[in-house]
């Protein structure tokens, strides 16, 4: 039997609004990219199809457009949660503004891509590496949804959609806008693929419960990491409170 020898804590690092919105925009991607990819390219043959299933390309639109609003809802909420969150999800942590991020991204570089390392980095979040890499991400996410709901403008009156009516005019064009939604789809595709490929690697590589955090929230993390992750916390908390205590004493009396 083997066996290793390492002390773990578990953190609770995924909070549930932050599990909901993953799994809800895995969703949608997945219903929008299949939806999609038959809007540009729908089969040609339709002969012999019933006759309730003779709109069957109209009722592929209206689940596209359906998923895109949720997509945009969801999108929308994750970025409210960047505010209202944990620190593991907060936007502090997608934009690399520390040295100490700088640092971290050129270890993961090290160790993911040149492999010229074997030690992997520890993080209780995401390593700095990946958080900018799902900060560009966000950035498509906004862009597919700008290009999206401006060529649905053009088809609907709804108040919704004419919020991105500018889009088209703005870019170029009917076809611009075509060409960067369909080329973010395939962004889209490809990005997902090397997600579960690193996530499945990381899991298995670091035995820290990658995966299954985003279900339950919690992480396997080595003690000492954990315990200096507490003792910053601790840190940062009391000098709030010491900063609170000394700014309310020197407040005149009225």
């Amino acid at each position: 039997m083997k066996s290793r020898d390492e002390r773990l804590r578990e953190v609770y690092v995924w909070e549930l609004p932050v599990r909901f919105y993953h799994w809800i925009n895995a969703l949608c991607i997945l219903i929008l990219c299949v939806t999609g990819f038959l809007i540009a390219n729908p089969p040609a043959i339709m002969s012999g199809a019933e006759a309730n299933f003779s709109y069957w390309f109209g009722i592929v639109r209206f689940i596209h457009f359906i998923t895109a609003f949720v997509f945009l809802f969801n999108f929308m909420f994750r970025i409210y949660w960047g505010f209202v969150g944990n620190k593991y999800a907060g936007w502090r942590n997608y934009i690399p503004l520390t040295k100490a991020q700088w640092l971290e991204i050129f270890e993961v570089i090290k160790v993911d891509i040149m492999q010229i390392k074997n030690k992997p980095v520890e993080s209780i979040g995401h390593n700095a590496m990946a958080s900018v890499i799902y900060f560009g991400l966000f950035l498509a996410f906004l862009l597919q949804c700008l290009t999206g709901f401006g060529l649905y403008a053009q088809m609907s009156k709804a108040f919704l959609p004419q919020l991105f009516a500018w889009v088209v005019p703005l870019l170029g064009g009917d076809l611009l806008v075509r060409h960067i939604h369909h080329i973010l789809m395939w962004f889209f595709i490809l990005f997902t693929i090397v997600h579960v490929y690193l996530v499945c690697y990381h899991d298995y590589i670091e035995r820290r419960g990658v995966t299954s955090s985003m279900i339950g929230g919690w992480k396997f993390i080595e003690e000492d990491v954990a315990l200096e992750e507490e003792k910053e916390e601790r840190e940062k908390a009391e000098a709030a409170i010491a900063k609170a205590k000394a700014k309310s004493k020197k407040k005149p009396a009225q």
